[in-house]
């Protein structure tokens, strides 16, 4: 089964498809973060400091990672978001500005030329992550909004933001006619409702698969760009 695990910023993805990993017996898959294609993408800038034609190169390269690695996985996988995010996020930024914050008027965004060229651009880049979406997905699992944004400079610190990019990606998969169930709550909840939906035998125990994805996710390497790019010391 190809599960992609759902949601927009902060609603516990990356943990909860660590756990729904261990727990199924599925390998994970996920793209590379901004905080690791940032350095090499465009050095010593942060994501607000980029501009919409870094943002677009940003967004293809998360997608072609992600797609490459789900190639890799013919037999099935639990994927950390999936095709339609990273185009979701950069189609919301017409609506919000390139560079989303708590001080943004959302009644004075001004449809730049810039602008308008990346919503032309967005809406196209939107066709062929649709059809990866279709062909590559057999359900999605959404996370709803339940916990609040953390603001650490690779999440728009807008909770507009994060409301309309959870109303496009359900919009999305209703239109694509992709099968999904919303799944809230704690960890522990999730999984045993992913349980109770899906035919997959667990190989462990929830507990078990929660302590091993809190043990995979203490390893992530949470640096910012800037950082990364700080010299290593000898």
């Amino acid at each position: 089964m190809r599960i992609a695990i759902s949601g927009t910023y902060s609603v516990g993805k990356t943990l909860t498809t660590m756990a729904v990993s261990h727990l199924l017996g599925l390998p994970r898959s996920a793209a590379s973060t901004m905080r690791e294609l940032l350095p090499i993408s465009v050095p010593g800038k942060t994501l607000e400091e980029c501009t919409a034609a870094e943002i677009i190169m940003l967004i293809t390269r998360r997608n072609q990672g992600r797609a490459v690695n789900e190639s890799h996985l013919p037999a099935g996988f639990v994927s950390d978001g999936s095709s339609l995010h990273e185009w979701c996020y950069g189609t919301v930024r017409v609506l919000v500005g390139i560079n989303p914050n708590d001080s943004v008027n959302l009644e004075t965004i001004e449809m730049t030329e810039e602008l308008g060229f990346y919503a032309e651009v967005m809406q196209q880049i939107g066709v062929p992550a649709a059809q990866h979406a279709k062909a590559s997905y057999d359900v999605f699992v959404h996370l709803p909004i339940e916990f609040p944004l953390v603001a650490d400079g690779h999440r728009p610190v807008n909770e507009r933001f994060r409301s309309l990019a959870d109303e496009l990606l359900l919009t999305t998969l209703n239109d694509l006619e992709i099968p999904y169930h919303i799944v809230g709550g704690s960890v522990p909840e999730r999984l045993r409702k992913i349980v109770d939906l899906f035919d997959i035998e667990p190989v462990m125990s929830i507990e078990e698969a929660i302590r091993r994805a809190d043990e995979d996710y203490a390893q992530l390497d949470t640096r910012s760009e800037t950082d990364r790019l700080a010299p290593t010391p000898a």
